[in-house]
């Protein structure tokens, strides 16, 4: 039996009522035995707070917390950004569906947290390139926006927000009956939600006011979303949407990040059995996909190359699966934006879904 190794020293105590939870400044705990995991074989550590009294272990501090099949983690990491739904990963993992979905949460939880910890911090040194990413969940009566800000030199993905939409475009007699009987059912989506979402994400993106270049297409509700935020003096230069997507384009970084969006994830295919069912899902998976992107995934496909964090100067090499999730984050520590935790405790309107999880408890990750 692999024993845990004795010269571990908690960090914090993991309790989030604790006070030395955000800061360890004189804080003090004592071993407290040790268990056999039955998953693994190996000893993990047994802790007590010297403050709140509580017990804890060296597993308190890993992505793979609770998990009765711990191993999977990196795996489902590859396999959900290899274009594979939950039921195709399950069958080569040997697991039920809901196992995949439960570490796809987790997943998707630890890479906005983690997106938030490794964003540039400062000003934003190059122009900022924004749009909108439209897919559903649930039914196609239930379309959705992830809008998108993405470095115009780097290309890297400093933030995203979601918001419901209203389905539009042709449908048939029966199609607008039906849209109808859902809204008066379950309510109208927010007309202004892609206005609300995009001064979100402007607020995300660039925190503090500065003088900055915003590219976009020529929505009409990018400018009153601008107005939201009188403090940042952006200049909004507007490309349409009916030129051409080469790399010429203004909006290319982001139209380039929509395709990889499109490629990579089994939710947004055309035509799949595997979309989403839920919006949170939806967010979380594309956190996934977005911190790949950033951290991982080489500039080029064919040429390689550093990637779009290395390119703007954060990291020296790319980063790799294990790096990733060598660690646990814990929300009250990094300081999620209020829209991120939202996300993070599955906060998202779910209208068809009478009972959605929501993820409140205090020691779940």
């Amino acid at each position: 039996m692999e024993q845990a190794p004795r010269g571990f020293i908690p960090p914090h105590c993991p309790r989030s009522d604790c006070r030395y939870h955000t800061c360890s400044v004189g804080w003090r705990w004592v071993r407290h035995g040790s268990y056999r995991r039955q998953c693994e074989p190996r000893v993990i550590a047994r802790f007590r707070c010297g403050h709140c009294r509580r017990t804890f272990s060296t597993q308190s501090f890993s992505p793979t917390y609770w998990l009765k099949r711990p191993a999977l983690l990196a795996q489902v990491f590859h396999r959900v950004l290899s274009c594979a739904g939950y039921r195709q990963i399950a069958r080569e993992a040997r697991c039920a569906a809901t196992t995949v979905m439960s570490q796809v949460g987790r997943l998707g939880r630890h890479c906005l947290l983690l997106l938030h910890e490794l964003r540039p911090r400062g000003r934003l040194r190059e122009p900022l390139v924004i749009d909108g990413f439209e897919s559903f969940a649930y039914s196609q009566y239930h379309p959705l926006h992830l809008n998108l800000a993405v470095g115009a030199h780097s290309h890297f993905g400093y933030a995203f927000t979601h918001c419901e939409l209203r389905r539009k475009g042709r449908m048939s007699a029966a199609q607008r009956r039906r849209r109808a009987h859902l809204e008066a059912r379950y309510g109208r989506p927010d007309p202004r939600a892609l206005e609300h979402g995009v001064a979100a994400l402007l607020a995300l993106a660039v925190p503090a006011p500065q003088a900055l270049v915003l590219h976009s297409d020529a929505h009409e509700a990018y400018p009153r979303a601008l107005r939201r935020l009188p403090h940042h003096p952006l200049t909004h230069r507007r490309t349409s949407s009916l030129e051409a997507r080469t790399p010429g384009n203004p909006l290319f970084p982001v139209n380039l990040l929509d395709l990889q969006l499109r490629h990579n994830s089994a939710n947004h295919k055309r035509e799949t059995l595997a979309f989403s069912k839920r919006h949170s899902g939806v967010v979380e998976r594309a956190a996934i996909l977005l911190l790949w992107c950033n951290e991982i995934k080489p500039f080029s496909e064919r040429h390689g190359g550093a990637t779009r964090a290395m390119r703007l100067g954060l990291r020296v090499r790319p980063l790799s699966v294990a790096e990733l999730l060598q660690q646990r984050r814990f929300p009250a520590r990094v300081g999620l934006p209020e829209v991120w935790q939202r996300y993070y405790g599955r906060a998202l309107e779910e209208r068809e879904i009478p009972a959605p999880r929501r993820h409140a408890l205090r020691l779940a990750f």
